[in-house]
């Protein structure tokens, strides 16, 4: 897991389903917006900056 990520609130979307399925979990911060793969968590999570997941989200909402 990323440096400085252990002590944060990992959610995933009410629209993950609970079998297991490609999901991907996300703790907010005052500076960034951290990404993990729900199925294996000791991997390394991602941060991107709240403006920039703003525009995914609306991109994303979109289709």
């Amino acid at each position: 897991m990323s440096s400085g990520t252990s002590g944060l609130a990992w959610f995933k979307s009410s629209y993950s389903g609970t079998q297991g399925d490609d999901c991907v979990e996300v703790a907010v911060t005052e500076q960034a917006v951290h990404v993990r793969d729900t199925k294996d968590v000791t991997r390394p999570s991602f941060a991107v900056g709240r403006e920039g997941w703003g525009q995914f989200v609306r991109f994303a909402s979109e289709r």
